[in-house]
C-alpha cells in the first residue's frame, strides 16, 4: 500500500512576495531558495496554461517542514474579498511553536502586525495567539507552558 513519507511543505499564494517573505524572515525563517517557475511542468500540476510564478522557499533554522510562498506573474492573482475569520472554510492559519510568545507578539506589533484576538491560555499547557500578517495571512504562535 502506498504511504506518506513526511509532511514536506505548505504553499501560500501572495501578491507582494518581498513583503510576505520579510514577514516570515522576521518570524525566524531562512530563505532556502528563490526562482521563477514556468512551462509544461507547472501548467500541468496546477491546471493553468501559460502560468508563471515567482517562488520563495523558507525553512526554520531547525529544518523540517518548509513554507513555499508563490506570487503569480501569469495569470494575474485574484484578491480575497475580506480578511478570513476562523469560521470560514479553507486554510485557516499556519501554526508554529515558539519559545517566547510575548517577545514575538511585541516584535510583530512593532512591525505593524496585530493580533486577531488576544493571547489565550489552554489549560496549563499552551499560550497561543493569532497574528494577522501581510495579505491577511494568519499565523498561529504557540508557546508550551506546561
Amino acid at each position: 500500500m502506498a504511504r506518506i513519507l513526511h509532511f514536506d511543505h505548505v504553499g501560500v499564494t501572495v501578491r507582494d512576495l518581498d513583503a510576505v517573505t520579510a514577514f516570515f524572515v522576521s518570524l525566524g525563517f531562512e530563505i532556502e531558495g528563490r526562482g521563477v517557475v514556468e512551462g509544461e511542468f507547472i501548467d500541468t500540476v496546477i491546471g493553468i496554461p501559460d502560468s508563471m510564478t515567482d517562488i520563495v522557499m523558507l525553512r526554520t533554522t531547525e529544518g523540517g517542514t518548509t513554507v513555499e510562498l508563490s506570487s503569480f506573474i501569469r495569470p494575474e492573482p485574484e484578491q480575497v474579498a475580506s480578511p478570513a475569520m476562523a469560521t470560514q472554510l479553507g486554510l485557516r492559519s499556519l501554526a508554529f511553536e515558539v519559545d517566547d510568545l510575548d517577545g514575538y507578539v511585541d516584535r510583530l506589533a512593532g512591525d505593524g502586525y496585530s493580533l486577531v484576538g488576544g493571547v489565550g491560555r489552554y489549560e496549563n499547557i499552551w499560550r497561543m495567539a493569532y497574528v494577522r500578517g501581510p495579505e491577511q495571512i494568519i499565523v498561529a504562535l504557540a508557546e508550551r507552558i506546561g
